[in-house]
């Protein structure tokens, strides 16, 4: 893993300089005095993350972009404070693991497992507000910011739930590190990664054939190595949130010893939101500046030059590793819009890792108001971007799911055959709607045979 020389970062840019520009999805605070306390209060507490770690993903990213790794990001829409408990952590962090142990198995390529947890507390809303039965008040935007309840204090934007956010946040990188360290990923015992309702999955028969296989072979290398593959004991895992509320970025943006340039110690890769990325606006300013490797959304909407203007404002020197593309286009539609961006950049020479986000554009309403999204279609857009980037020359670096580790209803199909009607026995989530544990085992089963398919 060759490193990245430091970068210094741009001589007209602080990590403030976002506030000249229009900042969109941004929340309005009554008290100004109370959101600069909690903004400083905020900039004064330890960094979530370091820039050691962010360097080392920056540096897998690139072996992702030349198809020597593949990057699985998932993780909630949205995260709760509610849900900042061990057992949920634990649970994400094992479908996520599992999930990845497929790939690897399937797909041979080293897989970099980053969560969308640990700060994913802010989310862009189509509407500022929300109306029922008459009553209109601010649309909620995340436990960051305000709180899900429809009354008017909850709905109230508040200051304080930076540093709630902050503290949450924390707690669960730290667990996660905690389990990590404590050998919860060790490739000797990928049996511990199970959920209790595996056994009941259409797929336990085959994930249970592929953990043995994966013992035989360890077991194997070690009698002839004379011993135990220490490194077999961990894994890398990395987090990621959409770097929406940019005050809570800004708090936490450092320079740090014996590195040129400004970090975003909340999180290893923040990524910009399709709602956020105007060229001219606050998001792309603050995030032109800061070290980490980037993401940045795109819709089927977008034209080749306006990518190719993203892409040299984010990355003017073309880094290898410092910028992901995450396309979001709907099954219906990636045939036609990726190729065109794919062969431009091509063109040009701009370095990108390209990453599938099957789950945005893909999402529906039900007969009766419920947000949905269909497991076929899913997949039907991943199997897509796969032949337009090897059709272009290029290859699929990644995908980027919304996902839990728990037994949830609200995705249609699967294996486990969800349908319509069950969707009313456990919807849970407070934005929009995520694969469930087994829907996302066979996910990661089908992808697999896609990525051995295109080793033959």
């Amino acid at each position: 893993m060759s490193a990245q020389p430091d970068t210094p970062a741009p001589a007209d840019w602080r990590p403030d300089s976002w506030q000249s520009r229009a900042a969109a999805q941004q929340p309005v605070y009554e008290d100004p005095q109370a959101l600069r306390s909690a903004v400083e209060r905020l900039s004064r507490l330890p960094p979530l993350v370091t820039s050691w770690e962010i360097e080392s993903l920056k540096a897998q990213l690139a072996e992702a972009a030349r198809g020597e790794r593949f990057l699985l990001q998932g993780g909630d829409c949205s995260e709760s404070f509610e849900d900042c408990e061990s057992g949920a952590i634990a649970a994400k962090l094992k479908i996520l693991l599992q999930m990845s142990l497929v790939l690897v198995h399937g797909g041979r390529r080293r897989v970099i497992r980053v969560g969308r947890f640990a700060g994913q507390y802010a989310k862009p809303r189509s509407a500022d507000t929300e109306t029922r039965e008459g009553v209109t008040l601010p649309a909620y935007r995340g436990d960051m910011i305000n709180r899900l309840a429809f009354e008017a204090a909850e709905r109230r934007h508040d200051p304080e739930l930076l540093l709630r956010g902050y503290e949450r946040a924390g707690l669960t990188v730290n667990f996660i590190r905690a389990l990590i360290d404590g050998g919860f990923a060790d490739l000797h015992h990928p049996e511990y990664w199970e959920l209790d309702f595996v056994h009941r999955s259409p797929l336990a028969g085959e994930y249970t054939r592929m953990v043995e296989s994966i013992g035989e072979s360890i077991r194997f290398m070690e009698t002839l190595a004379g011993g135990a593959l220490t490194e077999m004991n961990r894994v890398d895992f990395y987090t990621s949130h959409e770097g929406l509320h940019l005050l809570y970025e800004q708090a936490q943006t450092r320079q740090v010893p014996r590195r040129q340039g400004w970090y975003n110690l909340t999180t290893h890769l923040p990524w910009i939101g399709n709602r956020t990325r105007a060229l001219d606006g606050a998001h792309l300013e603050y995030f032109r500046g800061i070290r980490n490797p980037v993401g940045i959304k795109i819709s089927a909407g977008i034209g080749a030059d306006e990518l190719q203007a993203l892409c040299e404002r984010l990355n003017p020197a073309n880094e290898p590793g410092r910028l992901t593309v995450i396309h979001r286009m709907g099954a219906d539609k990636v045939e036609k819009a990726l190729p065109p961006l794919v062969e431009a950049l091509r063109r040009r020479g701009t370095r990108v890792l390209w990453c599938c986000d099957p789950m945005h554009a893909n999402t529906l309403t039900t007969h009766a108001g419920v947000k949905t999204r269909r497991f076929e279609t899913i997949l039907d857009e991943i199997e897509k971007s796969f032949q337009i980037l090897t059709d272009c020359g290029s290859c699929l670096g990644g995908v980027h799911f919304e996902l839990t580790g728990e037994n949830v209803t609200e995705c249609l199909g699967g294996a486990s055959g969800v349908t319509e009607a069950d969707l009313s026995r456990a919807y849970r989530s407070q934005v929009d709607p995520r694969l469930n544990y087994e829907q996302s085992l066979e996910m990661a089963m089908r992808l697999a045979r896609l990525m051995a398919s295109q080793r033959a």
